[in-house]
């Protein structure tokens, strides 16, 4: 009788516990959503100009080693925003955790092929995690008003992390990729969100790390 009773609390405190993590995960999603959807375009033409875009990294080829169409959108619309005079600077920030994986070499190297002058691009190789590229643009970098580049989803995240730090963030949004070739990165991506709210209320996080400042222009 005790363990029949044991078992049913146990099973209760699981049933709360996965529901309040199913919630949160859902909730941290639609508040992001809300709070974020009015800063980003998706037209050049429409956009307010501002001195550095900040290209957020991605890997140039996918896990079975074929091209990465996030990559190529986001190296697509960071020459449209440049051509289009809406940024004067680049500022590449990605993960170079490793001598063999480095995003913002791999992303120089396109904006290069695509004739952007190597004199606006400014890397930044400790853009490990979304929360690190944004607040290092401000810390590092000197920008507090500036213009992500990424897919929509995505931007939603980071602006969301930019305006809770005050910062006078809009973002750019890169051609969506196809279902087919995204539906791991927007799994992800739900939890990421819950992560960028613990991140930004809750924990007392900072990017992992900082360094001298860097003069932009």
């Amino acid at each position: 009788m005790l363990r029949r009773r044991w078992i049913r609390r146990m099973f209760l405190y699981f049933f709360l516990a996965v529901l309040l993590a199913v919630t949160t995960v859902l909730w941290s999603n639609y508040w992001i959503d809300e709070e974020s959807d009015s800063w980003i375009f998706s037209e050049a033409v429409e956009m307010p100009r501002t001195k550095v875009g900040l290209l957020l990294g991605t890997s140039k080829y996918n896990r079975s080693g074929n091209p990465n169409l996030f990559f190529r959108y986001r190296i697509d619309a960071a020459v449209k925003l440049f051509n289009s005079h809406k940024i004067e600077y680049l500022l590449v920030s990605g993960d170079n955790r490793t001598l063999s994986y480095n995003e913002p070499r791999d992303m120089r190297r396109a904006l290069l092929a695509r004739g952007i002058p190597d004199s606006v691009i400014y890397l930044d190789y400790a853009g490990i995690r979304t929360f690190d590229s944004v607040i290092r643009c401000y810390k590092v970098f000197g920008q507090s008003t500036f213009t992500i580049i990424s897919q929509e989803f995505h931007l939603e995240r980071a602006l969301f992390i930019a305006r809770h730090y005050g910062l006078s963030a809009i973002g750019f949004a890169a051609r969506s990729v196809p279902d087919a070739h995204s539906v791991s990165t927007v799994i992800r991506e739900y939890f990421a969100r819950t992560k960028a709210v613990l991140d930004v209320y809750i924990l007392p996080t900072q990017p992992r790390f900082l360094g001298d400042p860097v003069k932009v222009g």
